[in-house]
């Protein structure tokens, strides 16, 4: 397998997205490498890296009719692969707030001050419209120590964020 290319594909939410697409893939003789599938909101979306010896005409040629049956928008882009050369999360900050403007970017502008490398962010609104509370999980790696990243957020509870910043134990071998 010569070449990598990030698929994307979003629509509306439904049973079966996965197994349609990767199927349409395997089809196409597609080795699957890093991929990230989640609902947002109301919406399924799949960020997906293969690697494939046939040309881009062939995978949006075998995904157009899955992508269609689906409602799902296909997005193609060739990437290097550089698979199993990054770096593994050593910290993960857990965040809540009232929603409003601005967290995500407090958080994240203080975080990589201290040279913080962001690896996963996922976040979710949860309560009601009336009351909607923002929560972020943030896993990354950073050489700094604990006591000090969380220094460098301290202020934001000022703002009505609550932070938590622990180590995560990875487990290899």
């Amino acid at each position: 397998m010569s070449d990598w290319m990030m698929l994307t594909l979003v629509g509306a939410d439904r049973p079966g997205i996965v197994s349609r697409v990767t199927r349409a893939l395997c089809g196409v003789g597609c080795n699957l490498g890093e991929a990230s599938m989640l609902r947002l909101g109301g919406n399924f979306t799949i960020m997906m890296m293969v690697a494939t010896e046939r040309p881009e005409s062939a995978l949006r040629e075998a995904l157009a009719p899955v992508a269609e049956t689906l409602g799902l928008r296909l997005h193609i882009d060739t990437v290097n692969g550089d698979l199993h050369q990054h770096l593994l999360p050593n910290v993960q900050v857990r965040v809540s707030g009232a929603d409003r403007t601005g967290i995500v970017a407090d958080v994240t502008e203080a975080l990589a001050e201290q040279g913080f490398h962001i690896l996963e962010l996922e976040s979710d609104v949860a309560g009601d419209s009336a009351s909607p509370l923002y929560i972020m999980n943030i896993q990354g790696y950073s050489e700094c120590s604990l006591e000090t990243l969380t220094g460098a957020l301290a202020g934001l509870d000022r703002r009505g964020v609550s932070v938590e910043v622990a180590p995560i134990d990875v487990m290899i071998g």
